[in-house]
């Protein structure tokens, strides 16, 4: 006996990429993704093209992924998609260290983020509203 299937992770009208590993703060990644948050996927793809942000390209290549997932695995519409959440949250930190005056070291922390983007079809919330 095998155990059941687990439901799926996201709706049916949904699909996400993840942008593991990133080599930036928190802080400064949820900058950028705020600037994307509730847009259509192509205002998103021009708000990124066009941020003066070094991390604005990985964000823009995890964009195109998730944009690419909703089309090829679950078959949207890539018209009608919207950015319906850009989380981004804490990985792992390196940690280093500095040499200062008088024998001291002082640590120095280089933290690494993580991005997840959902996109959502609203073709048939609108269809369902009408």
């Amino acid at each position: 006996m095998s155990k059941p299937k687990s439901p799926p992770k996201q709706a049916a009208n949904e699909s996400r990429a993840v942008l593991k590993m990133v080599r930036i703060s928190p802080r400064k990644l949820n900058l950028v993704a705020q600037s994307i948050r509730g847009l259509t996927a192509e205002k998103a793809v021009n708000e990124l093209t066009f941020s003066r942000k070094r991390i604005a390209h990985d964000v823009l290549k995890c964009l195109q992924s998730a944009i690419a997932n909703a089309e090829n695995n679950h078959s949207l519409d890539i018209d009608s998609l919207v950015v319906a959440e850009a989380h981004v949250g804490k990985n792992l930190v390196m940690k280093r260290t500095s040499v200062r005056a008088r024998g001291r070291a002082v640590r120095i922390e280089k933290p690494f983020s993580q991005l997840t983007i959902v996109m959502r079809d609203i073709s048939a919330l609108e269809q369902e509203a009408a």
